[in-house]
């Protein structure tokens, strides 16, 4: 049995779809239901569905060897998972924004250490190293569109997919970081110990991506 796990949220629906399309046919008809797991026997293939933070630890130890989860959750996670192919869907960007107000609209103007409030510790830091910019880092868990109001730091560093958000707060992005998309991950053991498993999900799944990028450029 191969186990495929999914990411709650905001990527679960396109991530259904593109199994269906890979196979899986039967597989969106259990959207928006409580399952947890559904099995496919004839594919000997069961789909998993967990908090999109939870999934790199499922490939990473092989409780699942295949999974599909944002840049994003990447980016923060404490397991390495070989990351093989961008999916394409669910793109936002990560960017650093100050309250429009702010006099701090580039790096010309910042102080020598800046403070920013993020849920992405470890990709705000990387970034501001690359640019040479010493950054003390607030580590939050909720909005961080509060924080520069409320006087806890200078600017944010946050995803956004729209922009709404950050202008229904008053603030504007000033740096963009990095994008974020959906992307396939598996456990590398598994690639050498179920291979012909494995490939095959691999295979399905990418030529249901070149059925679509073929349809877009036709």
């Amino acid at each position: 049995m191969i186990n495929i796990v999914l990411p709650t949220g905001k990527l679960l629906e396109d991530s259904m779809i593109l199994l269906e399309q890979a196979g899986l046919k039967g597989l969106c008809q259990w959207a928006g239901t409580r399952k947890l797991r559904i099995t496919f026997a004839e594919q000997a293939i069961s789909v998993l569905f967990v908090r999109p933070r939870d999934i790199p630890a499922y490939v990473y130890f092989g409780a699942a060897e295949v999974g599909i989860v944002g840049k994003d959750v990447l980016w923060e996670s404490d397991y390495a998972v070989y990351e093989l192919i961008d999916l394409g869907f669910g793109r936002c960007e990560l960017v650093f924004a100050v309250p429009a107000t702010s006099p701090l609209v580039g790096a010309k103007v910042w102080p020598p250490t800046l403070r920013v409030a993020t849920k992405y510790t470890r990709a705000a830091e990387r970034y501001f190293q690359t640019i040479g910019q010493s950054v003390e880092l607030v580590s939050l868990h909720g909005s961080v569109e509060l924080a520069p109001y409320a006087g806890l730091c200078d600017g944010i560093v946050d995803i956004t997919q729209t922009g709404r958000t950050l202008a229904e707060n008053n603030l504007v992005p000033i740096a963009k970081i990095d994008y974020s998309t959906a992307r396939l991950v598996v456990n590398q053991a598994s690639i050498r110990t179920k291979y012909n498993e494995v490939w095959q999900i691999l295979d399905s799944i990418k030529a249901v991506l070149e059925s679509g990028s073929d349809d877009k450029n036709s």
